[in-house]
C-alpha cells in the first residue's frame, strides 16, 4: 500500500471521530458490524443549542447538562454551555436601551459601573454552565425573561452522549405551567406538525445559530387547505452566535387552529423549536418530529391524559390512509373510530383521539401502507379537568438504538416510558449520581414485543437535587422512550414530555489496516 493510501486512512479515520458540532450525521453504530473492520469509538467533539426559554417575568429556568461515563473515552476534554453572544431585542435595545438596565449590565463583580458593551461580551463569554465530570449532572438557575439561549460545545471525555435539558416554570399568563426542552443539535431542515397561528395561541419558532457568519432561514407554513401564504417567512436572517425567536402569526394572515411548520436553512445551520403558548391550557415546547417516514412512533402519552390530538402531514401530493395503532401494556391495539386516519398530500390534518389511553401507559404506532408515504407528526395532550389543564407536545421520535438521556430527574415526579412496539428488547437504565450527592443505581427491564411499559425507574441512594437516566438497548428493538416530569400547584397538573432519541455518541472507525486499495482506482 502507498503512502498516499495510507493517508487517505489515516484521514478518515480522524474524521469519523468527530461529530463537529453535533453533527447529526454520525453513522449508525450497528453498522460497525456490518463492516469487516470497523470498530465503534466515542465521538470527539460534538455541539447542543437551548432556545431561550421564556418571556415570562414570572419564569423560573432550571438549566442542566450531564455526560455519562462512556468507555473508551478521552481522560480529557471540556463541556460548556456560554450565552448567545447576540440576542435579538427592540431597536432601542439595541442603541443603548434604558439607563438603569444599561447600568445594571454595566456592572462589575464589586458593584462598579463599567463598559456596557465590554461587559456584555463578557458576559456573552462566560460559562452558564460547565460539567466537572462525567457521570454527574450540574445545574444553573435563570429568573425571568432575561434568561439566555445557550451555544455549547463538549469534546474528549465529555462528547460522547453529551446531554443539556433546560425546565421552565411558569407560574400564570399565557403559558403558565412546566415546560420542559432538551437542548439539540444544529440541522438545515425541521419540521413541527401542531404548531397554531389561532388567536388563543401564541407560537414561536425559536431559531439559534452556533456559527460566527450568519444563517438564512426559510419558514413555510402548511394548514388544512394546504401552503399559508406567508409575508416575511422568506429569507430571515439570524446572525451569528444568536437567538431569533419569531412568532409564527406575524408570518401570515391566516388563523388556523393546527399548522405545520417547516424550517429550511439556505446557507448556514441553526437549531430549531416551536414554544406553543395557550391562553386557557398553559403551554409547553414542541421539538422537530423524525424525519418524514412511512412508519413513526409517538411514545409516552401518560396514562391518565385526557385529551389526545393527533396532527400529521405527509410533504408532496400523494395522500395516504395512515394505520392507526397504540402499544399499550398488553400490545398492540387499534382505537376504536381511529382505525385510519386519511391525510391529504400538502394539507396538515389533525385528530381528536380522546380519552386514547383510558388509565394506563401508550404509545402511538403510525404505518403508511408500505411506508411508501412519508409523514410527520406530534400529538398534543392535555392532562387534568377543564379550567385546570395544562398541556405538552409528543412529536415522531428517533428509536434509541444505543443509549439515550433524559434530565432533571426528581425522585417523585418522574415517569419514564418504554416502548418496543417491533419486537421484544431488553434495556438497561441507570440513575446517575445527584446534582448535590447521591450513588447510580442500575436497573434493567424486558420490554415485551408491541407493549409500552412506565417502568420503575431507579433512584441514586441517598439523592439530594436531580439527576439523569440513561437508558440503553441491550438486546432486541428497537426501543423508544420518553420521560415525563409532573408536579401540581394550585390544582393544575403541570407536566412536560421529553422523548429520549439516540444520543449518537459513537461513530464507527475503519481499522487503518484494512485494505482500502479501491482508494486508488
Amino acid at each position: 500500500m502507498n503512502r498516499t493510501t495510507l493517508s487517505l486512512i489515516a484521514g478518515a479515520t480522524a474524521l469519523a471521530a468527530v461529530t463537529g458540532f453535533a453533527a447529526v450525521s454520525a453513522p449508525d453504530p450497528g453498522a460497525a458490524e456490518r463492516r469487516t473492520g470497523a470498530a465503534t469509538l466515542p465521538v470527539e467533539r460534538t455541539g447542543l443549542l437551548c432556545p431561550r426559554p421564556s418571556t415570562s417575568d414570572l419564569a423560573e429556568t432550571t438549566y442542566t447538562s450531564f455526560t455519562p461515563v462512556t468507555e473508551g473515552a478521552d481522560d480529557k476534554g471540556t463541556a460548556v454551555l456560554r450565552s448567545a453572544a447576540q440576542q435579538s431585542a427592540p431597536d432601542e435595545d439595541a442603541e443603548g436601551g434604558d439607563e438603569k438596565d444599561g447600568e445594571k449590565a454595566g456592572k462589575d463583580e464589586n458593584g462598579e459601573k463599567g463598559d456596557k458593551d465590554a461587559t456584555e461580551g463578557d458576559q456573552a463569554d462566560k460559562p452558564v454552565l460547565q460539567l466537572e465530570e462525567p457521570g454527574k449532572p450540574v445545574t444553573a438557575e435563570a429568573d425571568g425573561a432575561d434568561a439566555p439561549a445557550l451555544v455549547g460545545t463538549a469534546d474528549g471525555r465529555f462528547a460522547s452522549g453529551w446531554t443539556a435539558q433546560q425546565t421552565t416554570e411558569v407560574a400564570a399568563g399565557t403559558g403558565r405551567g412546566l415546560q420542559g426542552v432538551a437542548c439539540s443539535a444544529a440541522d438545515t431542515q425541521f419540521w413541527f406538525p401542531g404548531a397554531s397561528t389561532d388567536d388563543s395561541r401564541t407560537d414561536y419558532i425559536h431559531l439559534t445559530n452556533p456559527d460566527d457568519s450568519a444563517a438564512v432561514v426559510d419558514v413555510e407554513l402548511y394548514g388544512k387547505d394546504g401552503e399559508l401564504k406567508t409575508t416575511v417567512g422568506e429569507g430571515i436572517t439570524v446572525k451569528p452566535r444568536s437567538a431569533e425567536p419569531v412568532l409564527l402569526s406575524t408570518l401570515t394572515a391566516e388563523k388556523q387552529t393546527d399548522v405545520t411548520v417547516h424550517v429550511v436553512v439556505r446557507s448556514g445551520r441553526v437549531g430549531a423549536a416551536v414554544q406553543a403558548l395557550d391562553d386557557e391550557t398553559g403551554g409547553d415546547w414542541l421539538p422537530a418530529s423524525a424525519d418524514p417516514s412511512g412508519r413513526l412512533v409517538l411514545p409516552g402519552i401518560p396514562k391518565d391524559a385526557t385529551a389526545v390530538r393527533l396532527v400529521a402531514f405527509t410533504p408532496g401530493d400523494a395522500d395516504v390512509d395512515l394505520k392507526v395503532r397504540l402499544a399499550a401494556p398488553s400490545g398492540l391495539i387499534t382505537p376504536a373510530g381511529n382505525e385510519t386516519l386519511h391525510l391529504k398530500g400538502g394539507m396538515t390534518a389533525a385528530f381528536d383521539l380522546g380519552e386514547l389511553t383510558r388509565g394506563e401507559a401508550g404509545s402511538l404506532v403510525l404505518t403508511a401502507p408500505d411506508g411508501s408515504v412519508p409523514v410527520v407528526a406530534a400529538v398534543r395532550v392535555l392532562r387534568g379537568e377543564e379550567g385546570k389543564q395544562e398541556s405538552a407536545f409528543i412529536p415522531a421520535a428517533r428509536p434509541v438504538e444505543t443509549r439515550a438521556t433524559a434530565l432533571d430527574n426528581t425522585a417523585k415526579g418522574t415517569t419514564l416510558s418504554v416502548t418496543a412496539p417491533e419486537g421484544g428488547a431488553e434495556i438497561r437504565v441507570t440513575a446517575s449520581a445527584g446534582t448535590k450527592g447521591g450513588t447510580p443505581q442500575t436497573k434493567t427491564y424486558s420490554i415485551k414485543s408491541g407493549t409500552t411499559q412506565d417502568i420503575e425507574a431507579p433512584v441514586p441512594a441517598g439523592l439530594k437535587g436531580s439527576y439523569a437516566l440513561t437508558v440503553e438497548t441491550r438486546s432486541g428493538g428497537p426501543v423508544y422512550a420518553s420521560r415525563t416530569l409532573a408536579s401540581t400547584e394550585g390544582g393544575v397538573p403541570y407536566f412536560t414530555v421529553q422523548a429520549l432519541p439516540d444520543d449518537r455518541g459513537m461513530v464507527a472507525v475503519p481499522d487503518a489496516s484494512e485494505d482500502l486499495s479501491v482508494l486508488q482506482r
